[in-house]
Parts: structure tokens; C-alpha cells; sequence
């Protein structure tokens, strides 16, 4: 006998039944709906890419978790790899802007709604398979585009539904800024900002552990860097910090604008300055976010400036900024919809006889030209309750019953499956009146 974890898909990855599925669907019709009317143009991608352009844009642990190809042919035996699956979509949205940016309006706005892979250790809520609703704004320096982005995701969440999520704002410039001011050298700053990002993973003594001992800060540097982040009054110790170098300042400014930006628009309790956000991934330049929201670990959505990425894939250089959606973490924080809005049909017909068949195929065909869903019973047995109980798992607003006393008589027995009323209407008005009675009113 097989084991039931024969038939599980792999670790890391899920299957979607219809319910769930169109509940996901339902979602990301509404952020394509958001992000279309921010003027934001689709674009879709291979769902793998060249090793050498995803590899070095996501700093050394991204590049760890990034899904290799092994090479196919007479070059499999070598165990080498020359292909991946996509890590996210910034970088091959960079790609494409290198490779098709004369083609492209400048500034060039697009979104994307794809899976990406990463091959991480899976758990809850995290997976090696995922979905990214990603836009990007690139060829605009301006920080008005870095405001665009924001209240993008900010309209979209609100559109979701999604309860007190709130902006984490700062920019990388901040952070440089701050490892200038302890004085941490050149070449271990990329490094330790990389632990400081695990703030919210790990415990304070820990990251201080981890830059002393794994990055090569002193024990002085490391204790003040993540004092300084932890603290409660944290803002205002950044600042204070931040007045001797220039960049840093500049950082806060990034920041400040930002806020100034979107203030009419977003409530001032969504959004605010974070130092502790740091995002280690390589690419990021200036203002980078993050989302938050109770009842979830981890961010719900993020993103940031990212200059230079496109430039560093051969292309011309322009300057980028985007953010992501994080769906899977979102959708367990939206309220149920109403199931009825994920049934699979709204109108069930049945075959009460071999003599009927016919003629509730026909109707059936007519009820969808209509543009309602239509299901016929396809069973083996034609007994009412059984064909009832099949109509309801379908979650079908309205049964057609068509036996032998309607064909006689030229009527089909329309049933409500919510309140039970049953009325007769004629066979050739049927179609028309289930259109009328399943399209919402206006």
C-alpha cells in the first residue's frame, strides 16, 4: 500500500484546490487592478535566467538559496549549472530593461504577478515556491517615484483588506552613515550590514556575537552599533548620531521627504521612520521599507531604491526603485469572503433521464452564452438527492430541475438552493431569466 506522503508535493511547494485557488485568483486581480490604475504596464519573464545574471545581486546569503539548473546534454555528467530559477523579479526585470530599454516609456513603470524560488529551509510560512507582486518604477531618480511606489502597495493592501499594517521607512544612506560614524572599515561594512539585518530574527546578544566574532567588528563598534538600533529612543539617537557625516544626513533627508511625500495620503500611524530596518540584499542603494502587521512574522511587503542594478547587468545605467507584495503572508491575514464568492458554478443542471439528456445540454450551452458558470450533473446515478447533495458541494446559487413532467409541459423547475423556493418557467425563457437572476444589480 502506498504511503500517503508518496503523493504530497515536494517540500516547500503546495497545491491549490479550486477554492483556495480562486481565493488567491480573487487576490491578485485586485493588486493588478491597484497597480493598473498607478499606470504600472505588465511584464512577464522566463521562470529562470542565466546563473551569472541572478548570481552577486543578492549579497552572499541570497546567492545561497538561489535554485541551479544543472547543464542538460552531453554536459550533464559535469554536475555543472548554467541556468536557475528566477529569485525574485527585480533582476530580471533589470535584465529586461538592459536588453529592451530603447523599446521601452521612460520612466518605465511595470508590475508583475509570477512565482519565484528560492531554496530555503521551509516552514511555517515560509516556502521554496512562492507567488511576488512586484512593481517597479525605472529611469526616475526623483524621490516622487520612490512616494509613487509606496502608496502603490499602500492602496493595494487597503484594497486586500489587510488589518493595521504600517511602513518601516529609512534608506541605506542612513546606515552607511551610521557605520561611518563608529568608524566600522569600508570592507566590513557590507558584511555587517548583513547581520544587522537578522535584528528581528535574532536576539541582540547575538547579532553583537555575530559581528564580533563572524564579521570582524571590535566588541566596542558591534555593542554601540546594535544599542544604538535597539534602543527605544532609537530614532532620536540615529539623528544625533547621523549630524557629523554628510551621507547620513543625506540618508535622513531621503527619509523625511518620503514621509512628506505621502502624508496626505497615508495616515500618519501607518507609516514612519525605522533605523533598525536595515535589508541586506546588495542592490539596494538608497530608501529602502518594509511592511508590517500584527499577527504575521516577518514583513508582508518590502522594497527600496535599487540605482545601479541595470548598469551592473551590461545595460545602460538608470536609476530603479520597486516594491513586492508578500501574498502568502497576506492572504491568512485577510478576513474569509463570503464562500460564495469561490463556488465552481452558480448554476447546476441536472439530468433527471436519458430521455432529458439532450435537452439539458442545450440548456446548459445557453445559460453560458449567458456568461453564467454552468455545470451539468455528470454521474452515473440520477437520483435526485444525489444529484441535490452534488449541486450544493458545487455551491451553486440555483438548480435547474428538468424531468420528465417539465419537458411535457415546456418548463424547467428553477430552484434557489439557499432558500429551497422552487418556480416554473418556461424551457426557452429559462437561460434569459437565470442570466437576470445571477448577475448582481447595479
Amino acid at each position: 500500500m502506498a504511503s500517503p506522503k508518496q503523493f504530497e508535493p515536494a517540500s516547500g511547494t503546495r497545491d491549490f484546490l479550486a477554492a483556495e485557488f480562486e481565493r488567491r485568483e480573487h487576490a491578485f486581480s485586485t493588486i493588478r487592478t491597484v497597480f493598473s490604475r498607478y499606470g504600472f504596464q505588465p511584464l512577464q519573464t522566463p521562470a529562470f535566467e542565466r546563473l551569472d545574471v541572478l548570481t552577486g545581486k543578492y549579497g552572499d546569503e541570497g546567492d545561497k538559496l538561489v535554485f541551479k539548473i544543472l547543464r542538460r546534454g552531453e554536459h550533464e555528467a559535469t554536475g555543472e549549472a548554467d541556468l536557475a530559477l528566477r529569485y525574485d523579479l527585480t533582476v530580471p526585470l533589470a535584465r529586461a530593461a538592459a536588453a529592451y530599454g530603447s523599446q521601452l516609456p521612460s520612466p518605465y513603470k511595470r508590475y508583475a504577478i509570477a512565482p519565484v524560488w528560492r531554496a530555503d529551509r521551509p516552514g511555517k510560512g515560509r516556502f521554496r515556491e512562492f507567488v511576488q507582486c512586484d512593481l517597479d518604477i525605472v529611469g526616475s531618480s526623483s524621490p516622487l517615484s520612490d512616494a509613487e511606489v509606496v502608496l502603490a502597495l499602500h492602496d493595494a493592501l487597503e484594497a486586500l483588506g489587510v488589518p493595521e499594517f504600517r511602513f518601516l521607512v529609512n534608506s541605506r544612506h542612513v546606515l552607511f552613515g551610521l557605520l561611518e560614524a563608529y568608524e566600522v572599515p569600508d570592507e566590513l561594512g557590507p558584511g555587517a550590514l548583513i547581520t544587522l539585518d537578522k535584528l528581528d530574527k535574532l536576539s541582540p546578544e547575538a547579532v553583537v556575537t555575530e559581528l564580533v566574532t563572524g564579521r570582524g567588528l571590535s566588541p566596542e563598534m558591534a555593542r554601540g552599533l546594535v544599542d544604538d538600533l535597539t534602543a527605544a529612543d532609537s530614532v532620536a539617537r540615529i539623528r544625533g548620531r547621523l549630524k557629523a557625516s554628510e551621507g547620513g544626513q543625506a540618508g535622513l533627508d531621503e527619509v523625511d521627504r518620503l514621509l512628506e511625500l505621502t502624508e496626505g495620503a497615508i495616515p500618519a500611524e501607518r507609516i514612519g521612520f525605522a533605523p533598525n530596518l536595515v535589508r541586506g540584499l546588495d542592490y539596494y542603494t538608497g530608501i529602502i521599507f518594509e511592511v508590517v502587521a500584527p499577527g504575521t512574522p516577518g514583513s508582508i511587503a518590502s522594497g527600496g531604491r535599487y540605482d545601479g542594478l541595470i548598469g551592473r547587468l551590461g545595460g545602460k545605467d538608470s536609476p530603479a526603485c520597486g516594491g513586492s507584495l508578500g501574498i502568502e503572508r497576506i492572504l491568512p491575514l485577510i478576513a474569509q469572503a463570503d464562500e460564495a464568492a469561490y463556488s465552481q458554478i452558480d448554476v447546476a443542471v441536472t439530468i433527471m433521464g436519458e430521455e432529458q439528456a439532450a435537452d439539458s445540454f442545450r440548456l446548459a450551452a445557453e445559460i453560458r452564452r449567458t456568461g453564467v458558470r454552468t455545470g451539468v450533473y455528470l454521474g452515473s446515478s440520477g437520483k435526485f438527492a444525489k444529484q441535490m447533495k452534488w449541486a450544493g458541494e458545487q455551491g451553486a446559487r440555483f438548480c435547474v430541475i428538468y424531468g420528465a413532467a417539465e419537458r411535457e409541459a415546456g418548463t424547467v423547475t428553477l430552484r434557489d438552493m439557499e432558500s429551497g423556493e422552487q418556480v416554473q418557467v418556461p424551457f426557452d425563457q429559462s437561460a434569459a431569466e437565470l442570466s437576470r437572476r445571477c448577475t448582481p444589480s447595479s
